[in-house]
C-alpha cells in the first residue's frame, strides 16, 4: 500500500508546482528550502509534506520522460 495523502496537500503541491515549474527538484531538502523561501505561510509539518508530495511528483515526471526517451531511442533504431 502506498502513503494515503491528503486533498490539501495534493492540491496545494500541484498549485506550486504550476507556479514554479522548474524550481523543484526531485530531492527533498532543496525543496523543503524553497518553500521556505517563498514564504508559504503553513506549519513545518504540513510544508514538510508538501516538499515530500512535489519530490514525489517530480521524481516521477523525470522517471516518465526518461522511459519516453528510452522508447524513442528503439523506434529508431528499428
Amino acid at each position: 500500500m502506498g502513503k494515503v495523502r491528503t486533498e490539501m496537500v495534493k492540491r496545494i503541491s500541484l498549485e506550486l508546482l504550476e507556479m514554479y515549474p522548474y524550481s523543484f527538484q526531485p530531492e527533498f531538502e532543496p525543496n523543503k528550502q524553497f518553500l521556505k523561501e517563498i514564504g508559504l505561510d503553513v506549519s513545518k509539518k504540513l510544508r514538510n509534506r508538501i516538499a515530500g508530495y512535489v519530490t514525489t511528483v517530480v521524481k516521477s515526471d523525470l522517471l516518465a520522460e526518461a522511459q519516453e526517451a528510452a522508447e524513442e531511442a528503439l523506434e529508431e533504431i528499428q
